[in-house]
């Protein structure tokens, strides 16, 4: 019979400097078919294509971030439950920074230069999180999700109407979003107090801003 051989946290860090490493350049792939593959592309002038690619960096940022954040959470989550909980969110945004990640190069276009940083600020947020036990840890996740699921909705609104496959796209990250906040609240999130959520939502704004443009 073969043992399993227990990780050490020599291991664990090697793993996550991995995760990072994997995420930051682009070597993640999808578990779940792409949303767009049954959609085929319209024709787009240069403005349109351009505008498209800026809310597709956008988005692949924000599932980098979404990485580093659930990774920083789930090693400082206080129960199993939890830890689950966060593992399986940052699997289902895993399959959105690759499905973006596609989206991007169907466009002729890269991903963020700045995205080694926002993935280490993430993952120091995502520490600071968990420490604060897992009630404010889900919190944080429902918040996060919501405010993600916001801004979502209105890049759908404002996508090119002949970007079919980047909607499609966008669609099921949205569901999938909005399903992990209610999870979050279902295991016990507690509801952030002021002024937490609108720091988070003034740097949201921050990275758009940046992540539109390079």
């Amino acid at each position: 019979m073969t043992l399993k051989r227990q990780l050490t946290p020599l291991d664990r860090i090697f793993g996550e400097l991995q995760h990072a490493l994997n995420t930051t350049a682009c070597l993640t792939s999808a578990q779940r078919d792409n949303p767009a593959a049954d959609n085929r592309d319209l024709e787009m002038s240069p403005e349109q294509i351009k505008h498209s690619a800026g809310l597709m960096r956008i988005n692949h940022t924000g599932e980098v971030c979404a990485q580093a954040l659930y990774l920083g959470q789930a090693r400082v989550a206080k129960t199993d439950e939890t830890r689950t909980q966060l593992l399986l969110a940052a699997g289902e945004e895993a399959d959105h920074l690759a499905w973006c990640e596609s989206r991007l190069k169907e466009l002729d276009s890269t991903p963020s230069v700045f995205n080694p940083l926002w993935y280490l600020g993430s993952y120091a947020i995502g520490l600071g999180a968990g420490l604060k036990g897992d009630g404010w840890n889900l919190g944080f996740v429902s918040e996060t999700e919501r405010q993600v699921e916001a801004h979502l909705a209105e890049h759908i609104d404002t996508l090119p109407a002949e970007d079919l496959r980047s909607r499609k796209i966008l669609e099921v990250m949205k569901a999938d979003e909005a399903r992990h906040a209610e999870h979050a609240e279902a295991l016990g999130a507690r509801k952030l107090p002021e002024p937490i959520p609108s720091l988070m939502a003034l740097s949201s704004r921050l990275m758009k801003a940046v992540a539109y443009r390079i």
